[in-house]
């Protein structure tokens, strides 16, 4: 796979929060809730040589999203945050913080223990 970096979350408080997080140049995309299976191969199709890795939420749609980019795209890395803080955007910094260094992405000193 290439250099490029690639972190597929839901909304932007989502990608609000990963920015925070994470202490190298990476694109953050958004789907912005479910995407459309066009939507989806288009989006693809710019993914192709990059590493990329899903990061949504806990919940029903998380989950159907989550399915279909293992459907869609085998390739991509997925990242599971603890279900009991449900969603991305809410769960704790140094959680988040964790679940990205465990997928070899470079996170801010701050946050780590």
């Amino acid at each position: 796979m290439g250099d490029t970096k690639v972190i597929i979350v839901e909304g932007t408080s989502d990608k609000r929060k990963v920015q925070d997080v994470v202490d190298e140049p990476i694109e953050i995309i958004c789907t912005n809730g479910t995407i459309g299976i066009s939507k989806l191969d288009e989006l693809i199709d710019t993914l192709f040589d990059k590493d990329v890795y899903i990061l949504v939420d806990a919940d029903d749609s998380g989950n159907q999203l989550r399915k279909m980019f293992k459907r869609e795209f085998p390739e991509a890395k997925h990242l599971y945050i603890d279900k009991m803080y449900r969603e991305v955007a809410t769960s704790p910094e140094n959680h988040l913080a964790e679940v990205l260094l465990k997928a070899n992405i470079k996170i801010h000193g701050k946050f780590l223990r």
